[in-house]
């Protein structure tokens, strides 16, 4: 029988006893932070043991203008058979950086139907922090895998929807960027995007929802998400390319909070468009 994820987030304690569970996979989805002037090869760090290698950019649309654009349900699906994505499988996700880009790899699954999969809270630094089993990266592969997506369209949210939104104000946008890009006194890493934000959302970076390299815990979740959406209105999460959005959708669904979409181009696509900004 497929094991099953406790929760959206997983212990690496739990990791630890599950480690060698046929059904379990493990994904390593590290990517460099966004404006770090790290050029160190991924290559050359060590991975949690039985791990494989989950390329962000293989699973983004590179016909796309914008980074990090998803890819349609057909090519997604195509994608996670080639890598070796089972329909009984149980998939932990994780970074170097603890919980950065990991959760990006959550929302996509939960994005096409896929529900059994978790967040490694506090990652690779929690993981490495206990000494836990880890193996230099080897070109090792998995055969191909019996993945079936079953979109889901209301986790995703694009620029028609959020320029509609800034009238209707339907749904609060919460953005994940840092106070300093959110109000414009911070440049933008990519040079070309404006600065500022979208009218009428809100700014909660990604950082306030974590303590370290870990989720906070759940009541903490609860209420700062309480405190920027007192109304209780359905919830639309930007950033600036979908990454740290995706952050704040796992702690929203961690919080037991439903309602709630990733704008996928986010920032980047609204701030190169004539979109009105504050």
């Amino acid at each position: 029988m497929s094991l099953k994820i406790p929760s959206h987030l997983v212990s690496v304690d739990w990791l630890l006893e599950h480690l060698e569970n046929d059904s379990l996979l493990i994904l390593n989805a590290t990517i460099p932070k966004v404006g770090s002037k790290t050029t160190k090869n991924l290559e050359e760090k060590n991975q949690i043991k039985n791990a494989y290698f989950f390329d962000l950019n293989e699973f983004s649309d590179k016909n796309a203008p914008l980074p990090n654009t998803m890819l349609t349900a057909e090519k997604f699906q195509q994608k996670a058979q080639e890598l070796g994505v089972n329909n009984d499988h149980c998939i932990v996700v994780y970074d170097d950086l603890g919980i950065y880009s990991s959760p990006r790899v959550w929302w996509m699954f939960q994005l096409m139907g896929f529900e059994n999969i978790a967040v490694l809270d506090g990652g690779f630094p929690e993981w490495k922090a206990k000494k836990y089993l880890t193996e230099k990266p080897s070109n090792k592969k998995l055969t191909k895998g019996n993945f079936t997506a079953n979109y889901q369209s209301e986790k995703i949210t694009f620029i028609t929807d959020v320029l509609a939104n800034v009238s209707s104000k339907k749904h609060l946008v919460l953005d994940a960027r840092s106070e300093g890009r959110f109000f414009g006194t911070e440049p933008e890493p990519r040079k070309e995007v404006r600065g500022g934000h979208i009218p009428n959302s809100k700014s909660l970076p990604h950082t306030d929802i974590l303590t370290g390299t870990k989720m906070k815990p759940t009541d903490e979740l609860k209420m700062i998400i309480k405190s920027k959406n007192p109304e209780n209105n359905p919830l639309i999460f930007s950033c600036g390319s979908g990454i740290t959005a995706s952050v704040l959708a796992l702690g929203a669904t961690v919080a037991g909070i439903k309602n709630h979409s990733v704008y996928d181009g986010s920032w980047t696509e609204w701030g190169l468009s004539d979109a009105p900004i504050n």
